[in-house]
């Protein structure tokens, strides 16, 4: 992975600005992250802890997040412990993915105490833990470990702390050229003879960048091969030689020492397969676009973007968007029977002409008939038809089934018209509420998942807790155009509703893709000029089914003109009095939008 001990500790370096700052607010979004808000040197910023077992990280961050209606309680144990407390210390552990951070807080008493907050950035075992002031027994961990676990560390309240395993691997900022050399000598002298052959067999064979990996703590695979490279060694050389040796040598010393003095070059690299890494320092043996910032926190904050949110999303909502899509393939194999049976009723004419046709002729026919050839005189060419008849009943019974299927089709077609709008608007309500999964986060895909058992596809998971309040408001995406004038967006059903039907007055305007499933979009204001409107049509449109195409139709009216139908499902509504904006949606120009989150405006 990207992140190693020298990442970690170019984190820590710009961390240590930190020390002397209050920590005002604390959040934990999902169960993975910690949000520290703080003041550093003069600004207001956002310090990130995920124990997300994929994308481990701390950084300061810029991104936007929701927040649950209830703190998790390790959150509020955060907060007791933590919350306006003031950083005295950020450290590194060795080289090691492991910050402390102590923090020291007044508590309700007027007593001071120093906490230790622990960062573990080691993968699928991540962990934020906090200590008490002998900072050998966890208060809490955002992570529990159970003995049932791991017998070795158990993260539990009250239990003494342990620390991650050693790697038993050297120091590279303090390691001399003699210990360098002697790790490659000595590699084997402690084994026996047999054993000593086959490590030494394996040493010869061994490339620098694999010996580096193994003998250096903080180092990963790719900053290795950058030390290899620089070296001048071929990727998959062996050291078999004092030169290969003294290379290798001579380029880790002279990295270790930039790093030594925190000279940092924080990298992005895209190679040429489309796979990307980060880095403390110029990864200059991958071939591909390399981007370069100012601080590790903004290098960290653009290689993950949402990516831990949108893997959250895609977990905890797949089974939802399963459910959408099965329930969507079975209205349009519905759609298809019955439009089979549509196909067939509106046959009935020929049923009814058969039937009046053999009352005409009863007496050319007899029972036991199995068909009939008669002449057909509702056909302007007066040509003749064959009827098929059932030999078992009497002519007068024949033509009498030949009503009886005239009058069950002819019934039937209404019910299976009223059928077909049913499952297909039913499908159009599918789509949408897909399209708004695919641009949801965590707190709007929650909110759909509560729509759907409002209407009854989903069972209540949580029948026995609180129920949410008919009367509560959504957190709305708040966007403010080049005039200065709020614009609302709505990214479900829920959203759509409120802004709509409750957050807009009567002589705001209203926007939203032309037949395009998509968000619900507001202007607050009466007044303003055509920009903002038309940054409102780029807003509906780029948030729609249609974002990826060109010249989308977009309608506008007044509030006023927008109404829900009685008995209509969620976040439809039918407008009129409307004039239509066709737009090209343009990424670029909604990432320059200043957006904020606001509870119900």
């Amino acid at each position: 992975m990207s992140l190693d001990g020298i990442v970690t500790r170019a984190i820590v370096h710009e961390l240590q600005q930190t020390i002397g700052a209050r920590i005002h607010k604390i959040y934990q979004p999902t169960d993975h992250d910690l949000l520290l808000h703080m003041r550093v040197a003069g600004k207001n910023r956002k310090l990130l802890l995920s124990a997300n077992p994929t994308y481990p990280r701390i950084h300061f961050t810029e991104q936007t997040f929701s927040n649950p209606p209830e703190p998790p309680m390790f959150c509020m144990l955060m907060r007791k412990n933590c919350e306006g407390g003031i950083i005295e210390r950020v450290e590194q552990v060795g080289m090691e993915r492991v910050v402390h951070m102590q923090i020291r807080q007044r508590d309700e008493l007027g007593d001071e105490s120093v906490k230790t907050l622990v960062v573990e950035l080691t993968g699928r075992h991540s962990n934020v833990i906090l200590l008490d002031p002998s900072a050998t027994t966890i208060i809490d961990g955002i992570h529990h470990v159970t003995p049932a676990i791991s017998s070795y560390r158990i993260v539990m309240p009250g239990f003494v702390y342990t620390a991650p395993p050693e790697q038993h691997k050297s120091n590279p900022l303090t390691v001399s050229e003699s210990q360098f050399r002697s790790l490659w000598n000595n590699e084997s002298d402690t084994q026996e003879n047999e054993q000593a052959q086959e490590s030494e067999q394996t040493r010869v064979n061994m490339t620098g960048s694999k010996w580096l990996v193994q003998h250096m703590s903080g180092i990963s695979p790719r900053l290795a091969e950058e030390i290899v490279f620089r070296s001048g060694l071929a990727r998959e050389e062996s050291l078999t030689t004092e030169s290969n040796i003294q290379s290798l040598w001579n380029a880790f010393a002279g990295l270790m020492n930039e790093i030594r003095e925190h000279h940092y070059m924080p990298t992005l690299v895209e190679d040429d397969h489309g796979k990307t890494y980060f880095s403390a320092v110029s990864l200059t043996h991958i071939s591909g676009i390399a981007s370069t910032f100012e601080s590790m926190s903004d290098c960290i904050e653009a290689f993950y973007g949402n990516k831990a949110e949108r893997d959250m999303i895609k977990q905890r909502v797949g089974d939802l968007t399963r459910f959408l899509q099965q329930e969507r393939t079975k209205n349009t194999k519905k759609l298809e029977k019955l439009s089979e049976t549509l196909h067939e009723a509106r046959d009935a004419d020929r049923h009814r002409i058969m039937g009046e046709l053999l009352f005409t002729s009863l007496h050319t026919i007899s029972k036991g008939d199995k068909e009939v050839d008669l002449l057909n005189f509702y056909d302007e060419n007066g040509a003749t038809i064959t009827i098929p008849l059932d030999p078992l009943l009497s002519p007068s019974d024949n033509a009498q089934r030949y009503f009886k299927k005239y009058n069950k089709a002819k019934n039937s077609i209404a019910v299976v018209q009223e059928q077909m709008e049913a499952a297909q608007e039913e499908n159009r309500y599918f789509e949408t509420l897909l399209l708004q999964l695919s641009e949801a986060n965590v707190q709007d895909a929650q909110e759909i998942r509560e729509e759907l058992v409002e209407q009854g596809y989903l069972r209540d998971r949580n029948r026995k807790g609180k129920r949410k309040k008919k009367d509560s408001r959504p957190t709305l995406h708040c966007f403010t155009s080049s005039e200065g004038i709020p614009i609302y967006v709505g990214k479900n059903n829920l959203q759509n509703e409120y802004v709509s039907n409750r957050l807009g007055k009567p002589n705001d305007t209203w926007l939203h893709t032309k037949d395009i499933p998509g968000s619900h979009v507001v202007i607050r204001s009466e007044q303003y000029g055509d920009t903002t409107l038309e940054e409102a049509a780029q807003l509906a449109a780029y948030f729609s089914q249609a974002k990826n195409s060109s010249q989308v139709p977009v309608d506008y009216t007044l509030i006023r003109h927008v109404r829900k139908p009685n008995g209509a499902k969620p976040g439809f509504v039918i407008y009129e009095r409307q004039k239509t904006l066709f737009i090209t949606p343009d990424s670029k120009r909604i990432d320059q939008m200043p957006v904020t989150m606001k509870s119900g405006g």
